[in-house]
């Protein structure tokens, strides 16, 4: 395995090494699942460098009615860049709102764009915004965005507000948001510019950064909104408190497109993975001084009261419950070992090595998941670092030359998982679609679907296949003379090719099966790679959860003094 070199080695770099998980452990859906937000989540990593930097965000323009229709502008400046997000409100109406990607009508419209906005640029992006897919993008244009208040919650909030009191907190905890991101769109959709375009030195450079800051700007209306319309309905409106504004993020749902990302994305999950990895076994190889000991135990204490006072329903995950009573029976091994470091007695090599090891097995993986997470904490340098270098070239690029025999070698290796499964399992009859209805990705049994052309990715099987058909040749024949003989080969023959070399790429799973859980993977993304807390899930597919959850206010970011662990928040005491 391959480190990031240009970051400081940790005393025994052999030691680091042994310490990154081998894809085989770590890949199972299952255990992908598991997976924590963490320092090196998008989300997370985003609010990181603004608290860093202190980026200011400032409301230039608020033009909207008691109705809450009008447009609003935002000035975002981080360090010498400036970005403007201009956001263009509607009162709800039920005529064509949904989350759904066949929606038509949101409550809010908006759109990242580098530098300041022309009057003539703001009234082109309103015009084309609603269009969605037959809009077109103004120049330097990084996202366009859209999410819907939820109703329910948002309307209890206004209505306290407005009659000169606070919202119920127990009320808002039940889903920790007032609106919920329906869309996050960039990378050359409609004409917005391609992040591998953006310079070296673009604060938004690594992956998924321009989404979260949308994400987040998405929470910064919501707020303002609500203070407005509370204004604009009673002279005796009270603005929301700042525990409270911290405390609520945005909502986020997520379905079964993002199976499909992951087949589409290899090397963005992979260096996603390794970055985690990589960071993880940094400070599991730490030699820890009582401070860095302290601090795991405190936030293992946020965490404990985060997990026991969350109100969401779980259906198949874990629930909070199951989470926190892994976590207090981590929380006494940290607390064992701060008492040991503190009365000078020997803590031995590596203690969080031995911590983690010790804990496997006997607490709940999203327990011990959470610990992983913590620990990257404690080496926030460095998981910085890794967490900018998720740039990423996703092109695929075959080697015409490679020989028969090497391509045959490299998918046993590689993919020793695939040839492990049994691929002609009856139940393995599953079929991914794209429902007419709602233009949005579905799965199901072959027999009920018809005719319907399969979207995923059938790995295992097509690395099989791909086995069977080489091992007719002879072992010195190039790739180049097989595909011309049999060119329906060239896609997995090129993805095995420019993935090797690679550990994380692709989930050890038989997406086909009719046992395969596809929340799994969306929980990766959402959870993992996001960074969205509480994460509830329905009918194993879909999942809704919440972004920023407890990020510190525009407000705190300029102040400086925002709170650098701010994840995990308690519910305010009002």
């Amino acid at each position: 395995m391959s480190l990031v070199l240009d970051l400081p080695a940790p005393t025994g770099l052999q030691d680091l090494v042994r310490q990154m998980r081998a894809p085989a452990e770590i890949m199972l859906p299952e255990r992908l699942a598991a997976i924590q937000p963490s320092r090196v989540s998008a989300s997370r990593s985003l609010m990181t460098r603004a608290i860093r930097e202190r980026w200011s965000i400032v409301c230039t323009r608020f033009d909207i009615d008691a109705r809450g229709n009008g447009v609003a502008r935002y000035r975002i400046d981080i360090g010498s860049w400036r970005f403007t997000f201009p956001v263009f409100s509607k009162e709800p109406s039920p005529q064509g709102r949904t989350g759904r990607i066949i929606g038509r009508s949101w409550d809010m419209l908006g759109a990242l764009v580098e530098g300041d906005m022309s009057d003539a640029e703001l009234a082109a992006t309103q015009q084309e915004m609603p269009k969605l897919y037959e809009g077109r993008a103004t120049p330097g244009t990084l996202i366009w965005c859209r999410s819907n208040r939820s109703g329910r919650f948002f309307d209890h909030a206004l209505q306290a507000l407005a009659a000169g009191r606070q919202p119920d907190v127990a009320e808002l905890a039940q889903t920790c948001y007032l609106m919920r991101n329906t869309g996050l769109d960039g990378n050359g959709t409609f004409g917005t510019r391609s992040f591998l375009s953006l310079e070296a030195d673009h604060p938004l450079r690594p992956s998924l950064a321009a989404q979260m800051l949308c994400a987040y700007m998405m929470r910064v209306f919501a707020q303002d909104l609500l203070g407005h319309l509370a204004r604009a309905a009673s002279s005796r409106a009270v603005e929301l408190a700042a525990p409270l504004r911290r405390f609520l993020g945005v909502g986020n749902g997520s379905a079964l497109g993002l199976m499909l990302f992951v087949n589409n994305h290899p090397r963005l999950i992979d260096r996603w993975l390794w970055i985690r990895e990589e960071a993880l076994a940094r400070a599991r190889v730490l030699q820890p001084d009582v401070a860095q000991i302290e601090t795991l135990l405190r936030l293992l204490d946020k965490a404990i009261v985060f997990r026991r006072e969350d109100r969401a329903a779980y259906e198949q995950v874990a629930s909070s419950d199951v989470v926190a009573e892994a976590l207090v029976t981590i929380r006494a091994e940290v607390q064992s070992l701060l008492d040991r470091a503190r009365a000078g007695v020997p803590i031995g090599t590596m203690p969080f090595a031995v911590l983690c090891a010790s804990l496997a097995g006997r607490v709940h993986q999203e327990g011990l998941e959470t610990l992983h997470s913590l620990l990257i904490e404690l080496v926030p340098d460095e998981a910085d670092a890794l967490a900018q270098t998720l740039v990423i070239d996703e092109e695929l690029r075959h080697e015409p030359a490679m020989r028969v025999g090497r391509l045959r070698e490299i998918l046993r290796h590689d993919y020793a998982w695939a040839f492990a499964m049994d691929l002609d399992d009856e139940a393995a009859r599953y079929v991914w679609y794209k429902s007419v209805t709602a233009e949005e990705p579905r799965r199901g049994p072959r027999e009920e679907v018809g005719d319907a052309i399969n979207l995923a990715l059938d790995l295992p099987r097509q690395v099989v296949r791909l086995d069977a058909e080489l091992a007719r040749l002879d072992a010195s024949a190039s790739t180049a003379s097989f595909l011309a003989q049999q060119p329906w080969h060239r896609a997995i023959v090129t993805r095995v090719q420019a993935l090797h070399g690679t550990h994380f790429h692709s989930p050890h799973a038989d997406i086909m099966s009719e046992g395969f859980v596809p929340a799994h993977i969306t929980r990766l993304l959402n959870v993992g790679v996001h960074g969205i807390d509480k994460t509830r899930d329905f009918l194993n597919r879909n999942l809704r959860g919440v972004l920023f959850h407890g990020a510190p206010t525009p407000e705190d970011l300029q102040s400086g003094h925002a709170d650098p662990h701010w994840f995990y928040p308690g519910e305010p005491i009002l």
